[in-house]
């Protein structure tokens, strides 16, 4: 590392140790065999650890100074390669700014590496928690969920973080020649959603935030996909029932999950589900409709000792699955609306054991909508692109899971406002460099 950059980071936290900057270059991207062997080898030079706001530009104005690759880190709870620096530098861990700043009803106002299970237990107190939260919930810092994530558990009710009025405002920092905090509201946030640190440093978010109700925890067993697919889409639809999960698990899935195996008859597939408890009466009226038996369920008190079921869905179900077998690999799926359920039907049945059925039922422009977490067997990368091919040739669409481009994954197109963002914000190219098509294109142009 240049000794010019260390010398401008006075009094800040720094790590040099090779094992530990390996560590923090890392996240889950090793659930893809396309991603291990491309990003495998890719470390940073050095981390560094801001407490403030202040120290962000710091870090920032060194870069910048010395022309450094910054990438921007939270807990490395993704899987796609987003805090991977591909051309070395400094990874920037802003997991020491992490305070919630205020609670009001309804909103909060949190720094970006606020773990969102501390964000919680602190709104909670006030009657309020965060309206929707991956898997990786107790672990995951709220700036790292909004560049890099799309929805999780409370979807089912508030839809992706993508949907207007999910963020109210933020604060970013640039890479200007004299770096600078700017605050965005509103659709402004948009520009810095989802975009991996490309385009500016998140320091601070204002968050809206959704009743909290005590979550009742269920696991119900069904003989059939199909039907616990059809109970699940029922159960998004149900108005009247305050849900925050509905996920569907196919045999052998359930296998997977070691320590539920009590709650989990084999060649069964598994809904797991939260439910608030004032809720649970026409829950089990609607199981009963399908002929769904409860295997297990814990109310919100209950729910606190042990494993959280929420840890068994979302990208969670390819951890575990991966436990068990690291041969297999996963996809992203989004069908499109349809109550009969046609095409997703017609993917079970055709790939059989080789693509297994998860699915994460959520509200895509208010309408209950059920996106799919498959488990793939992997063979070879020919034969998965062959399925993803398959998959979007009948109307389905793939999020892939197997790049660490931003615009290949799940946006499919270069998001013209993001790119003209980075100009303005970091005209040097120096965030997260190699990660956003649109910019790379703009560049060689």
């Amino acid at each position: 590392m240049s000794p010019t950059l260390l010398s401008l980071l006075p009094d800040l936290e720094l790590i040099q140790e090779p094992a530990q900057v390996a560590r923090l270059s890392k996240d889950y991207y090793y659930f893809s065999p396309v991603l291990a062997s491309q990003l495998d080898d890719k470390v940073a030079d050095l981390v560094v650890r801001p407490t403030t706001e202040a120290e962000v530009v710091q870090v920032a104005q060194a870069c910048v100074t010395t022309q450094t690759p910054l990438t921007v880190r939270g807990a490395g709870t993704g899987n796609y390669g987003q805090c991977i620096p591909l051309a070395g530098g400094v990874i920037m861990d802003l997991s020491r700014l992490n305070r919630v700043k205020w609670v009001k009803p309804g909103v909060a106002c949190v720094e970006a590496g606020a773990k969102l299970a501390a964000i919680d237990k602190i709104t909670r107190e006030q009657g309020w928690e965060i309206r929707m939260a991956p898997s990786t919930y107790r672990t995951a810092t709220i700036g790292g969920f909004i560049g890099g994530g799309s929805g999780g558990s409370g979807s089912i009710t508030y839809g992706q973080l993508s949907d207007r009025g999910i963020l109210h405002a933020g604060r970013v920092g640039t890479m200007e020649d004299t770096p600078r905090i700017l605050e965005l509201r509103g659709d402004e946030v948009q520009k810095v959603n989802h975009a991996y640190g490309t385009n500016g440093i998140i320091t601070e978010l204002e968050i809206p935030l959704g009743p909290a109700y005590p979550w009742a925890e269920a696991i119900v067993v069904f003989d059939d996909f199909m039907t616990a697919t059809r109970f699940g889409y029922s159960l998004g639809e149900a108005d009247g029932i305050t849900k925050k999960l509905i996920s569907i698990h196919a045999w052998p899935i359930p296998s997977y999950f070691t320590a539920l195996q009590d709650a989990l008859p084999a060649g069964k597939t598994a809904a797991i589900v939260m439910i608030a408890e004032a809720s649970l009466e026409p829950f089990g009226e609607l199981v009963n409709a399908f002929g769904g038996a409860i295997t297990y369920q814990k109310t919100a008190q209950e729910a606190k000792k042990g494993a959280a079921l929420a840890e068994f869905t979302w990208n969670h179900t390819t951890l575990h699955a991966r436990n068990v077998d690291p041969s297999l690999t996963y996809l992203q799926t989004l069908f499109p609306y349809d109550t009969d359920l046609t095409l997703l039907e017609h993917m079970y049945q055709h790939f059989g054991d080789e693509v297994m059925m998860h699915l994460e039922f959520f509200r895509v422009h208010g309408r209950v909508c059920p996106a799919a977490l498959q488990l793939v067997r992997y063979t070879t990368e020919e034969r998965l692109n062959e399925i993803i091919r398959y998959h979007e040739a009948q109307g389905a669409f793939i999020a892939n899971p197997h790049t660490y481009i931003l615009e290949d994954g799940g946006r499919k197109e270069i998001n013209d406002t993001q790119v003209a963002f980075k100009a303005e914000v970091d005209p040097h190219g120096l965030l997260n460099p190699g990660k956003m098509r649109g910019w790379l294109e703009r560049s060689q142009s």
